[in-house]
């Protein structure tokens, strides 16, 4: 016997609960990619530096 894998390709095989929602709720839509990565560099300071100031209290 051979299996199909689950392939969901119309509405009403979707859930109860997610047919009941509005369109715009499901649909997809596209997201921009960022255009800095900035914020990881900061991130990494402040945890270096949050670190740095716990262990070096820890120690003195």
């Amino acid at each position: 016997m051979r299996t199909r894998p689950l392939i969901l390709t119309t509405e009403s095989a979707r859930h109860p609960f997610r047919q009941r929602l509005p369109r715009h709720v499901v649909e997809v839509r596209d997201v921009a990619a960022p255009t800095s990565d900035d914020n990881d560099w900061k991130l990494f300071l402040l945890s270096f530096g949050a670190f740095f100031t716990a262990f070096y209290s820890f120690i003195f």
